[in-house]
């Protein structure tokens, strides 16, 4: 059975009166992702990591962030649109790891609700889902708590 590995990366500034969203759940914290969506980095480089091990081009192809149909929806959304567009093309996910960089807050304690959320989205059992959280230590963008980083890479198999 062919396999194929993808990479995602997905980066936003934070800013006040947003909500902080990663991985579909969200975190108490004073400023979220500005962006088209709900600003989701987790699951936006997931989904391009997805898109890449199938050679299905990017979430900009597929979820324009210049569409009305796109601004402020539920990143869970695209993500189950992407697990269908890839099962659609005969793959099926073997696993997928994951770091999101920020300085602060600090998401030990939500990885597991973030595990449990994405697997439901895309019906695997939450061991084929790995997510790390670091810092920058106070290094750059997000060093300076300016903004949030998420990379990704997912491994799918050819049925």
């Amino acid at each position: 059975m062919p396999v194929r590995i993808g990479f995602g990366y997905d980066v936003h500034r934070l800013v006040e009166n947003r909500k902080l969203i990663l991985g579909g759940i969200q975190i108490p914290f004073n400023r979220g992702c500005l962006a088209h969506s709900d600003g989701d980095v987790l699951i936006h480089a997931i989904i391009d990591s997805l898109f890449g091990a199938a050679a299905k081009r990017d979430i900009g192809f597929h979820f324009p962030d210049n569409s009305d149909e796109f601004k402020n929806i539920d990143s869970s959304i695209l993500l189950l649109k992407t697990r269908d567009i890839i099962k659609e093309a005969g793959y099926i996910i073997s696993n997928i790891d994951c770091l999101v960089s920020l300085e602060e807050p600090k998401i030990k304690d939500y990885i597991p609700l973030m595990v449990n959320k994405l697997s439901q989205i895309l019906l695997i059992s939450e061991d084929q889902i790995n997510i790390k959280a670091g810092t920058n230590e106070k290094m750059g963008f997000i060093g300076n708590g300016e903004g949030v980083a998420a990379q990704s890479v997912a491994l799918l198999e050819h049925k």
